[in-house]
């Protein structure tokens, strides 16, 4: 005669989780994905802001370059023009949003900045990334 925990597990059927084990599986995952999502989510917009800010500083580093050799704060096609005799970069990219960099006259040459309209590409706002920016 089988022991009686044997009969038992043969009258229930082949193994397999119950409904509630498996509900229970699938709030945890959602738990878990509720708090990473964001932060990976924060950490894409926080890494696009930190390659605009070094695209601006690399081209406002060059314009001031152009500025000291030329006398004029330079366009971004002053910058990458081989016909002028020097490139002062190989290429400017367009910002991580698909924007155009600009520079922008602040005050009496050579003061200016380079900027990045941000992810919503209106200049003038919070979202904006400047060459003279410090933190993002």
């Amino acid at each position: 005669m089988k022991p009686l925990l044997a009969r038992r597990r043969s009258c229930l059927g082949p193994g397999g989780f119950t409904l509630i084990e498996v509900m229970v599986v699938i709030v945890i995952l959602g738990l878990l994905a509720a708090l990473i999502v964001p932060n990976v989510v924060q950490s894409g917009d926080k890494a696009q802001r930190e390659k605009a800010r070094f695209d601006c500083k690399q081209i406002a580093s060059a314009a001031r370059l152009y500025f000291a050799e030329r006398g004029r704060v330079p366009t971004l096609d002053d910058l990458t023009d081989r016909a002028a005799g020097t490139a002062y970069l190989e290429e400017i990219s367009d910002d991580p949003w698909g924007g155009v960099y600009e520079i922008v006259a602040d005050g009496m040459p050579p003061e200016f900045e380079v900027r990045s309209s941000g992810r919503n590409q209106v200049a003038g706002d919070e979202d904006d990334v400047s060459s003279k920016s410090v933190k993002g």
